[in-house]
């Protein structure tokens, strides 16, 4: 970026060399970047072109623009744009993609949301956002829609949490962040983190007799969903690709059950429970986990900050809790209106999922009751260690559940969603 330009006055080439700064010339009369003063050194552009396409990235951050019909600008602009943080953020029209993105902008970092083109941007409306169009069902595209740009940062949120067809599962997650890491590592990005989310889905139902005992990154993984075995594949792609002796220096965050503002999935037992039914699974005890979406935000600009290439961490808010606390909280948060509370066998909803799926299938429209959902409702524990994140990263989590509900029942209700 910005290749056609020349800076002025021309002398001693040494003083700005340090820099790095993309240009064809390097030269400056003076000593000390921080000693330069706006009359004495100035960037040309050789083109009309450029100067549009400089001068509308440097009207976003600096109040005035030196000279501008003369086609200057001062070089202290110039350093400052070079030396902000680049960010991607895939899936960033989506539920986390869109919390990671206000993050990114309160981190000062020049904010890249990649986007497909029937995305929504009712989330990203802040002017300081830049939109790139990604298609990861090819690599090649990949290559020709990010050849032009370079990042310091990328986080992976996107890809798919549902699908009619478990094939597709795969061909998004997995095969789709094989063509992402394929093009990256091919266009030579000097890239200093990729932050991939996963899932504790990677791990399935182990543990699960009582008493429960915490999912640990020692145990070995049995995914026992379409959407962790994908999940899991695509940790290995990070894991295991190397282009012309290279490997991303990534790292993985595995969740559990995300839920805050905006996020559909919780909001649907919200809108239940307002309808007078709360519906449960299963007569074993159920144990619990959650992290509401800032916390995970939180986690991963920790991980870009202070994480090893190569580690991987879960993720909760701290607690544990029972499969009747979450309800119990929206309840007190709609104002406690009566209910029924149905728990139902696990055959039965076997059952119930099994032709949910073959209706989907007919129809081809997801059912919410399908075999990946028959499977998280049936395991039993979703306790997970959390410690390797705090000790190393110095993760915090700042939500527990009675606070995050509140928050998110307030959003739902403050936007007409309940």
């Amino acid at each position: 970026m910005f290749k056609d330009v020349e800076l002025y006055p021309t002398s001693n080439k040494e003083c700005l060399a340090g820099l790095n700064l993309p240009v064809n010339h390097i030269n400056c009369s003076c000593t000390n970047i921080y000693d330069i003063f706006e009359p004495q050194i100035w960037i040309e552009f050789k083109s009309s072109f450029s100067t549009l396409f400089f001068l509308s990235h440097c009207y976003l951050r600096f109040d005035c623009v030196y000279k501008v019909t003369k086609k200057f600008v001062p070089l202290q602009a110039f350093h400052s744009i070079l030396m902000k943080k680049r960010i991607l953020i895939t899936g960033a029209s989506g539920f986390i993609g869109s919390f990671i993105v206000a993050e990114a902008l309160r981190h000062d970092m020049e904010v890249w949301a990649a986007i497909r083109a029937t995305s929504s941007k009712k989330y990203l409306q802040d002017k300081r956002i830049h939109f790139i169009e990604l298609d990861f069902s090819s690599e090649e595209k990949l290559k020709k829609q990010l050849q032009s740009y370079s990042f310091n940062y990328v986080v992976h949120a996107a890809g798919a949490t549902k699908c009619i067809k478990r094939e597709d599962f795969f061909r998004i997650n997995t095969q789709g962040t094989q063509h992402f890491v394929n093009a990256l590592l091919a266009l030579n990005m000097p890239i200093e983190r990729f932050v991939f989310i996963s899932s504790l889905s990677v791990y399935g139902a182990i543990h699960e007799q009582l008493p429960y005992k915490n999912i640990d990154e020692t145990d070995i993984p049995q995914p026992n969903t379409a959407y962790g075995e994908s999940k899991l594949k695509a940790e290995k792609v990070l894991a295991n690709t190397v282009y012309n002796g290279k490997t991303l220096p990534y790292v993985i965050l595995r969740p559990t059950g995300v839920y805050g503002p905006r996020e559909k999935d919780y909001f649907l037992m919200a809108k239940s429970i307002k309808g007078h039914i709360d519906f449960s699974v299963g007569f074993q005890r159920q144990d619990i986990t959650f992290i509401y979406v800032k916390d995970l935000v939180q986690a991963v600009f920790l991980a870009i900050d202070k994480a090893k290439t190569g580690r991987a961490y879960f993720l909760t808010d701290g607690e544990i809790y029972q499969s009747t606390t979450f309800s119990n909280l929206v309840r007190a948060e709609l104002g406690n209106p009566w209910w029924i509370r149905i728990k139902a066998p696990i055959a039965l909803l076997r059952i119930v999922t099994f032709f949910g799926d073959i209706l989907g299938r007919i129809t081809g429209k997801l059912s919410p009751l399908n075999n990946d959902k028959y499977q998280i409702l049936k395991q039993r524990n979703w306790r997970c260690n959390i410690q390797p994140i705090v000790k190393e990263l110095g993760y915090k989590p700042e939500y527990k559940l009675e606070r995050g509900v509140k928050e998110t029942m307030d959003w739902y209700k403050n936007n007409g969603w309940i």
